[in-house]
């Protein structure tokens, strides 16, 4: 595992031990996730086409994504790819898990080794914000909105759907002044 710390830290979204590092904000209103996940919709390929920047990805110069697996114990694999300056793609393999209900749109990732998920601190939070009814457009975060994504299942998204995608992050107290674009 010659690249585990440059592995450890991606997240796509996702990714990605968010909920560690982020921290509730009394002034602002709590952040609403959407009302009910169908998981396994969720499941597949997907695409990072605009987000914060983080710490998680610095080494990432494109072709973010993130592929989601059902296991038969109920958790998710989470597989996330980038492409580095040097033009080689690296990945991390993680696991998440749904928090509550079969409905809930709350998950947790984690991206430490599996001996160490008995840490809450390895857990971060992964909370689906926006999700379109076709399941083809998706906006993560945590509760103190430090970190936010915006997936597709598609490399881009055309203007129109990323605006319209922005006003609603924007409407839940994110800085649009913050947002990167992705390179594909």
């Amino acid at each position: 595992m010659p690249h585990w710390p440059r592995l450890l830290p991606l997240l796509l979204p996702a990714l990605i031990g968010i909920g560690a590092c982020g921290t509730d904000h009394p002034a602002e209103p709590p952040l609403p996730t959407i009302q009910a996940l169908d998981v396994p919709r969720y499941m597949g390929t997907w695409y990072e086409v605009a987000k914060y920047p983080n710490r998680f990805q610095k080494d990432c110069v494109g072709g973010s994504r993130a592929d989601y697996t059902a296991q038969d114990d109920g958790s998710v694999q989470v597989i996330n790819r980038c492409r580095l300056a040097s033009g080689a793609d690296t990945e991390a393999i993680g696991e998440a898990r749904q928090i509550g209900d079969a409905h809930s749109p709350k998950l947790e990732v984690r991206f430490a080794p599996a001996w160490l998920g008995w840490l809450p601190a390895v857990w971060g939070k992964y909370w689906v914000i926006d999700l379109d009814p076709a399941y083809q457009v998706a906006v993560i975060s945590e509760p103190g909105r430090e970190y936010l994504w915006v997936l597709s299942r598609t490399p881009t998204l055309d203007p129109d759907t990323l605006n319209a995608t922005l006003a609603r992050v924007k409407a839940k107290g994110f800085d649009l002044s913050k947002v990167t674009l992705s390179a594909p």
